[in-house]
């Protein structure tokens, strides 16, 4: 039975049943694959015949994973790598090459900062820096020479949002590639494709897993571009193991759900902040005083289960509440069914000099709060007990 609804596609696609009739998906442990003669393994080495080759290239656990995310993003093939970061440098080395431009969203994770600024800068790839909150900035950083658009959005950690439409309409106008990480909202909550996105890239580890276990990431796209993807990761070799595989796809069964329950939480937990005196500013996309509320609502189904907010007193007052939390995990993880507390400016973007993390909106009071999925009274008792 074919079905249009997100979670009915999520539970239902899996690869094809083996003799044994298996309800759920095996685990295909295997590194390589038998030919049935010299001609099969030529054809498919000559991609003239579809078929597993070499699990560095594909995996039955593999394709379920893509062939599910496919469906729930849109995109007519993906790539799947052994981490978010793997994605975004797979397709950065897939797409740019030494006299490129690029334009990016100047709040992204700290990771995705020094690929730019320490790796593909030495490979002769040039990059300039727009604020989300300031669209009317972006084009006249285009260049002759810029190929891609890259955003995060929401940013991480400042839940900056920015029009993926008005993205998707500039990237058209100049024949330029827009690559969206979507990690934040899930596909579950976003779809930027939709939106005029050519790629969107998530961090697997995040909100697909969402129970901490394992590592994995994914590129989407049209089936042109993700083969320019593949031609790159086949010899790059940053591929998801089955196993991982195997749990982001059964996790993908429950996300749905998940993010229900992690958005109900976390807008709580935004609500009640906002009234607290000792907060200095909270971010949510979906609490009206958002300053890109209106945009939110059009392109996100919900608003997702990360608020960051900034206490009164820095530094210190930002490590007193940390320290005085008794459920919330320190870690700098995110994406968990358990709540964490992480301070970025020490930790996830520590590598950014003050004055970079002062331009995205990262104080030395900013604290990212993953809401988790523990009942809400828990989760509001904790905070309020480390505010005091």
């Amino acid at each position: 039975m074919k079905s249009e609804n997100f979670e009915t596609i999520a539970i239902r696609t899996q690869t094809e049943r083996s003799l044994h009739k298996e309800h759920s998906s095996p685990i295909y442990l295997t590194s390589s694959y038998k030919f049935e003669d010299a001609e099969e393994m030529r054809a498919l080495f000559a991609n003239e015949k579809e078929g597993n080759v070499y699990s560095r290239y594909s995996n039955p656990n593999t394709s379920e994973f893509i062939d599910k995310m496919c469906l729930l993003e849109g995109a007519e093939d993906g790539f799947a790598t052994a981490t978010g970061m793997a994605a975004i440098f797979t397709t950065f080395g897939a797409f740019l090459k030494n006299g490129d431009h690029l334009v990016s969203s100047r709040s992204v994770f700290g990771s995705t900062h020094q690929l730019l600024t320490n790796v593909f800068s030495n490979w002769g790839v040039t990059f300039d820096y727009a604020d989300l909150d300031k669209p009317q900035d972006w084009e006249a950083l285009i260049k002759p020479n810029t190929k891609m658009i890259f955003v995060e959005t929401p940013s991480n950690p400042g839940i900056d949002i920015i029009d993926l439409e008005f993205l998707g309409d500039l990237a058209k106008k100049h024949n330029l590639l827009l690559v969206v990480d979507n990690c934040f909202a899930t596909p579950y909550l976003q779809q930027p494709i939709k939106y005029g996105a050519h790629i969107s890239i998530h961090s697997a580890t995040k909100y697909i897993d969402g129970q901490g276990r394992v590592l994995g990431g994914i590129i989407l796209g049209t089936k042109e571009l993700i083969a320019e993807v593949v031609g790159f990761a086949r010899h790059s070799g940053p591929a998801l193991s089955p196993f991982n595989a195997w749990i982001l796809s059964k996790s993908l069964e429950t996300l749905a759900i998940r993010m229900d329950r992690h958005c109900e939480n976390a807008l709580k937990v935004a609500e009640y902040l906002e009234k607290h005196p000792k907060i200095k500013l909270v971010k949510y996309p979906f609490l009206p005083s958002h300053p890109q509320y209106e945009i939110a609502k059009k392109q996100m189904k919900q608003g997702g289960g990360i608020v960051t907010i900034v206490v009164h007193g820095g530094i210190d007052a930002a490590r007193k509440f940390m320290d005085g939390l008794k459920m919330f995990s320190i870690s700098a993880n995110l994406a968990d069914t358990r709540s964490i507390a992480t301070h970025p400016a020490t930790s996830t973007h520590s590598k950014l000099t003050e004055e970079q993390r002062n331009e995205v909106g990262i104080e030395q009071g900013s604290i990212r709060l993953s809401i988790g999925l523990e009942h809400i009274n828990d989760i509001l008792a904790d905070i309020e007990q480390a505010l005091d």
